[in-house]
């Protein structure tokens, strides 16, 4: 009933489609087309994490594989300008039985299916009880297929280490700040020490080998990454700007056209309610970030 009234109403139809790219493969596929047009990358995020059952995991590990084939078809996706993001809770790791396994099974077949399209494929970053899992999985796909990207976040303590750890020759990373509600335990609550953080990762990233992908609409953070990119002497092709779909638009075309990386998140699907109200739930800035990004910031 909600999710009715969100469509119909004529200002939140709007919201729906300014941030989601739509419900079905073509309306992902289109927007990349679209971001093509004015020189940015993405990476496309089949919605809907909530998996519960092994057919579930399959069905969306199948959408992946026909996204990606019909990325390659449109000449998309050829050396990574259109990629997708993988949770590996949404292809079966919260699965009571064996669920590590089938994921990373589900998750193999994806990389498949970009490493025959041309394109990569990242593996998001979900709460911090799921972190070492994830890594573990990262490392086994990484063995057939080395440019898997991985995602840290810098509200968690451990983030710094796990930077180092990955900023080798050949490791694609998106450093973001981190969207879950985590307790103090394991994260910073305060916004400027996730802030400081978000720095320290950045100057272990841009110092390393590896390959930097700045996840960040702040546009401190932005312009401190650019300024760590020059002092190592990193070529624009060396690192990239991130940034979701829908915000601070005119920023990212202003960062395409002065001939850096920029890559837009795409999420798509059925899943696009419980996303927006995941996006603006899991912290109250968020809302008032999306409200703010209707009203001056495109």
């Amino acid at each position: 009933m909600i999710r009715g009234a969100v469509v119909s109403a004529p200002l939140s139809r709007g919201v729906v489609a300014r941030y989601v790219a739509g419900e079905g493969v073509d309306d992902a596929v289109a927007v990349a087309a679209e971001l093509r047009t004015t020189n940015r990358l993405a990476t496309i995020d089949y919605l809907g994490e909530d998996t519960t059952d092994r057919q579930q995991a399959e069905a969306t590990r199948d959408t992946y594989v026909r996204l990606l084939e019909h990325l390659s078809d449109q000449d998309l996706a050829r050396f990574g300008a259109a990629e997708v993001s993988v949770k590996l809770s949404a292809v079966g790791q919260a699965l009571p039985q064996d669920g590590d396994a089938i994921a990373l099974e589900n998750a193999r077949a994806i990389c498949e299916a970009a490493d025959r399209a041309g394109t990569t494929v990242t593996l998001d970053m979900e709460d911090h009880t799921t972190t070492d899992r994830t890594l573990e999985a990262l490392r086994a796909l990484r063995v057939d297929f080395p440019w898997v990207g991985a995602v840290l976040q810098s509200y968690l303590h451990r983030t710094e280490a796990d930077c180092r750890d990955l900023a080798h020759e050949g490791s694609r990373v998106r450093l973001c700040k981190g969207a879950y509600k985590e307790p103090e335990s394991v994260a910073f609550q305060d916004g400027a020490e996730v802030d400081l953080s978000y720095v320290r990762c950045l100057k272990v990233l841009m110092a390393g080998e590896g390959y930097p992908m700045v996840a960040s609409h702040d546009p401190r953070l932005v312009e401190i990454a650019q300024a760590l990119a020059n002092h190592h002497g990193r070529s624009p092709d060396t690192y990239e700007f991130q940034m979701l779909l829908g915000v601070r638009t005119a920023e990212q075309k202003r960062i395409a056209d002065r001939g850096h990386q920029m890559r837009v998140y795409v999420p798509f699907g059925e899943d696009w309610y419980g996303y927006l109200v995941r996006r603006m739930a899991e912290r109250p800035a968020n809302l008032q970030f999306f409200l703010r990004s209707l009203v001056g910031n495109g």
